[in-house]
Order: structure tokens, then C-alpha cells, then sequence
């Protein structure tokens, strides 16, 4: 590949992040201890993104990466050459990188690329309907993106638009940060039954997202629903399922989900996690609202809430696991013991492994269960306890599952992808050429951020710090003289890729085609009493995105 075989020196020995560590029920690891006063706010903090996560990372790490950022400001010139970058991905990791990279290289443009017409990433169809205050960033990235020296080119899609190769022709620098835009797999018989789908499809669907316009989950033949994980996109989807639709219709929930979510027939909701309680992968906000939920009955086993040793030391330094633990106490102690007639349901189920789905003898190609081995932990220490299967087994009835398993990140042509981890092999940001030989053998030019550079781990804030690890090694590499056989040569950057995608009868669409899908979302919303009204269709959003 070009551009491979040149030694990097390390700064550091582990990758600058703060996350929830995913696993297969996104088992969080949110590290830091804050006053207990001070939980409600910073918990709203930390749903927007905007919590203040320095405390809790390496401050050597820090201040290495922000070293590197302030120093290529100054060498940093405008000039007849000036540095241009191409970030892929215009979610919260692409922004924050493009953000990142005008402020420390002051000549420098950046173009974003994204395959969707509309910008934002998980932002816009990540980001539960009933969370409005967590899409706040938009502004912020709207911002950068109306910089003079940015650009946004949605519908533009890397590997079939435009190829890896020919960016790197084209740009000295090019950041992927397109994320994970598919599914981890359980691989247990009956995974493709009919009534199956990933929470990442389900969430797709409620958020208006082109891709899953027709996803058509069937909603109307089951009173029941597994959800399979436990964590915070795993009560998003139990809390859309189960949530009064009055409360959801003031929301940019899309109208046709709304409509099928108003004729839902369902009324139970499972949530099964392979371990206890005290590893549920969610968060406290995230728990307190779907527990408080009106006129929902709760289930919880009394016997799966008692604590081992063990337990007691994962919980000793980690506040949320606590609190987390307290609030299902809570719920368990407060609920009755039995549903009233016509109470919605929700069943937290621990200790519960996913054996097999059952097919239907009504329906042919339907699931109509979960086959699960009751688990129980085996280790010590925090993250370090292990669900272990008793030979045990039971049946969960259901008509609908959704897999809240995990997001898998997918590689393209001419990229070193390590299939295993599901993210590109890097060096703080910088590509490494062969994920099985020399780690410290980048390609240059080439750099990664966000999910495809660490997995599909954190909060949006995570990505700030994720970005600016990656560009403090962009401003490195350029003050070393790494990128010299690049940065010193004129790119054709922007001029290029429009003559490039012109040639090849692509449309880029611009921020300002955004602006008028946006203008036309919110006109429609206004007319139903809602922030916008998403356009949900390819079709209709270059229909809105030509408008005049």
C-alpha cells in the first residue's frame, strides 16, 4: 500500500479515551468519583456530551496531546500549499476532528465527506427522540461546518463515490471516522428468523433514518418483546416500546413510527443480560427514566440483586454501578407482585444467556422465543467477572427480539482492518500497515477516530478527546517531517474531489443543501406541533436538498 514502513516513536503507551467498554451488553466502565450532590447535573451533563470528562483522563496524555496541538499553530502557515484534510464521517468523532484540525493548523482546509445527504452522525440517528437536549452539539457542529475554511459533501459514499486511493491522491491528510454502521452477530440457530432485528435497525427506524425506512418491525402479532443486552441503546429501545405515545408525540420521533407505535400490541418487555445487576451496562439517567415511566410494572428477582465479594469490589470505585444497583433495589423493594389488568410490563432478567431462537408452529419463519442458559459469574475484580453457563436452560416467549449485542465497524478497500476488534489497527490515531507485523509501521497521511479507531465505545464527549489525540499526531507527524514527502507537495484537495465526483455523475450535497432539508423538517414539523418532521426517504431528501 503506499505510503507504508515509516517508524513512528510513541508518545504514549495507551490510547487517550474515556468510555464505556463495549461488550456483548455494552458493559460500561465509567471511571471517576464526583461529589453525590453534584450526580443529577452531571448525569444530564454526561447524557448531552458535555460533561466535563478531564479529571478522569491521564493528565500526561492530555497535556502531551494539546502540547503538539499548540505548537503546530505555530508552524502552521497559510501558504500556495495549504495542508488539506479529509475527514469521512460527519458524526460527532468527524466534526470534533475537523473542529480539532482548523484550530491547530491555521492554513489548513477541511473537507467532510458522509454518504448520507444529512450530517450528524448518531447525532441525528443515534439519539433517542424523547433526548432533545443531547442534540444540542448540532449547533456546534453546524458551526464548523459553515467555517471558510470547511466544506461538507454529503451523498458521497467512500468505496463506490470515491475510493480510498484516490482521497489519498487527492488530500495530504485523511481522517476515517465513518463509524460502525452494522451489527455484531450472536451466531446461535434461528438468528435469521423472521421478527429478529438489531437494536441499531430498531433505532434507525424510530429515528427516521434513510436506510431503515422500511424496516416494517411488526409490531401488531406479539404482546411480548426480548430485548437481548442491557445497556443504555437497550433501555432506549424498551423505553420507545414501552413509553405512553402522547409523551413521544411532541417529539421528531418519525410520524409513521409513531403511528405503528400507537397500534403496538405490545405489552411485555424482557431485558436480558448475560451477568447481574451490579454489570448492567447502563447508566443512572438512563434507568431512572425507564423505571419511571407512568403506570408501568417493574419485575425484578429479588434473588439476582444480592451482592458476592466480588461484586462488593467491582463497586467499591465505580459511583454508577452503585447507583445503578441501588436504583434496581429500589424498584424491586417498591413494585407489586403482580401486574394490575392492561399494566404495560418490563422484566429486568440477569444471569441469562442466548442458547438458540425458537421458531413459531403458528408462523412459519417467525421466532416465537429465546432459548436461554442461566449464567453465573466466575472472577474477581472489576470488568473481570464472567458469565458461565450452568447446563441449565428456559424458554422466554416472545413474538419480537431485538439484539442490543454490540455495532461492528466495516472496513473497506485498500484499508488495514483487524476483524477481530472490528477497528482499524492504529497508533494513536496513525494507521498501521500490517495489524499482524510491525505496529509502529504507519501508512502516512492516513489516520482513523472515533468507533473505527477504538470500537463502539463512549458517549459523545469521548470524541472530543478521541479527536484530539488523533489530530495532535497529525500535527506531530507534520512537525517531524513525516508527512514531508506529502504536506510538501500542492494536493488538489477540494478542486479535485468536485472535478473527481462530477466526472464520475455523483452529487455531492452541500451544508447548504442540509439547510433546506433542515428548513423543509422543521416547516412540516410545525405544521404537527413538533421541533421537524424527518424526511425519511433518499427520494425525498434530494427532493428537499434541489429545493430553491
Amino acid at each position: 500500500m503506499a505510503g507504508g514502513g515509516n517508524p513512528v516513536t510513541p508518545i504514549w503507551d495507551r490510547l487517550l479515551h474515556v468510555c464505556f467498554h463495549g461488550d456483548y451488553e455494552e458493559n460500561a466502565c465509567f471511571h471517576g468519583d464526583y461529589e453525590e450532590e453534584k450526580e443529577e447535573e452531571e448525569e444530564e451533563e454526561e447524557e448531552r456530551g458535555t460533561l466535563d470528562l478531564s479529571p478522569l483522563l491521564n493528565k500526561a496524555m492530555m497535556l502531551q496531546a494539546r502540547s503538539w496541538l499548540s505548537r503546530a499553530r505555530s508552524f502552521s502557515t497559510v501558504s500556495n500549499n495549504p495542508l488539506r484534510v479529509c475527514v469521512v464521517g460527519s458524526g460527532p468523532a468527524g466534526f470534533y476532528t475537523a473542529e480539532k484540525t482548523l484550530k491547530a493548523h491555521q492554513g489548513a482546509e477541511v473537507d467532510i465527506i458522509d454518504r448520507l445527504p444529512t450530517p450528524f452522525g448518531l447525532v441525528r440517528s443515534g439519539v433517542a427522540p424523547d433526548h432533545p437536549e443531547t442534540k444540542i452539539v448540532i449547533n456546534q457542529f453546524s458551526r464548523v461546518a459553515q467555517h471558510e475554511r470547511c466544506s461538507f459533501f454529503g451523498n458521497v459514499t467512500l468505496g463506490s463515490s470515491i475510493s480510498l486511493s484516490d482521497l489519498r491522491e487527492l488530500y495530504h491528510v485523511v481522517v476515517l471516522a465513518y463509524g460502525s454502521e452494522s451489527d455484531r452477530a450472536l451466531g446461535i440457530p434461528g438468528e435469521d428468523l423472521m421478527g429478529i432485528h438489531s437494536a441499531r435497525e430498531f433505532v434507525w427506524w424510530y429515528n427516521g433514518h434513510p436506510d431503515c425506512r422500511n424496516l416494517d418491525p411488526d409490531l401488531k402479532s406479539t404482546d411480548t418483546a426480548v430485548i437481548l443486552g442491557q445497556g443504555n441503546v437497550a433501555l432506549d429501545v424498551a423505553r420507545i416500546l414501552l413509553r405512553p405515545t402522547s409523551e413521544l408525540a411532541t417529539t421528531d420521533i418519525s410520524s409513521h413510527v409513531l403511528t405503528a407505535l400507537e397500534e403496538s400490541s405490545i405489552r411485555k418487555v424482557y431485558l436480558v443480560g448475560r451477568r447481574g445487576p451490579v454489570q448492567a451496562a447502563c447508566t443512572t439517567k438512563e434507568l431512572r427514566e425507564v423505571l419511571g415511566i407512568k403506570n408501568l410494572y417493574v419485575h425484578i428477582k429479588e434473588a439476582d440483586l444480592v451482592k458476592t465479594p466480588a461484586d462488593e469490589e467491582e463497586m467499591k470505585n465505580n459511583r454508577i454501578q452503585r447507583r445503578v444497583h441501588e436504583l434496581l433495589s429500589k424498584a424491586a423493594a417498591s413494585g407489586s407482585s403482580q401486574p394490575n389488568s392492561g399494566q404495560r410490563e418490563l422484566h429486568f432478567v440477569f444471569f441469562r444467556k442466548p442458547d438458540s431462537f425458537l421458531e413459531s408452529d403458528e408462523r412459519s419463519g417467525h421466532v416465537s422465543g429465546v432459548h436461554v442458559e442461566k449464567t453465573f459469574l466466575k472472577g474477581v475484580g472489576p470488568g473481570k467477572q464472567i458469565a458461565v453457563g450452568t447446563g441449565e436452560f428456559e424458554d422466554l416467549d416472545c413474538g419480537m427480539v431485538l439484539k442490543s449485542i454490540g455495532y461492528k465497524s466495516v472496513p473497506v478497500n485498500g484499508l488495514p482492518f483487524d476483524h477481530n476488534k472490528g477497528v482499524v489497527p492504529n497508533i494513536r490515531g496513525r494507521v498501521v500497515t500490517d495489524p499482524l507485523g510491525d505496529p509502529t509501521q504507519v501508512e502516512i497521511g492516513l489516520y482513523v477516530c472515533g468507533w473505527l479507531k477504538r470500537g463502539p465505545t463512549g458517549i459523545i464527549a469521548t470524541n472530543l478527546y478521541c479527536a484530539e489525540e488523533t489530530v495532535a499526531s497529525i500535527s506531530e507527524d507534520l512537525e517531524r517531517g513525516v508527512l514531508k514527502s506529502r504536506s510538501s507537495l500542492p494536493k488538489p484537495g477540494r478542486e479535485g474531489l468536485l472535478q473527481l465526483l462530477n466526472d464520475r455523475n455523483v452529487r455531492p450535497l452541500t451544508f447548504n443543501a442540509w439547510e433546506k432539508i433542515d428548513s423543509e423538517e422543521k416547516s412540516l414539523g410545525s405544521l404537527r406541533n413538533k421541533p421537524r418532521e424527518k424526511l425519511t426517504t433518499w427520494e425525498d431528501l434530494l427532493k428537499a436538498a434541489a429545493m430553491k
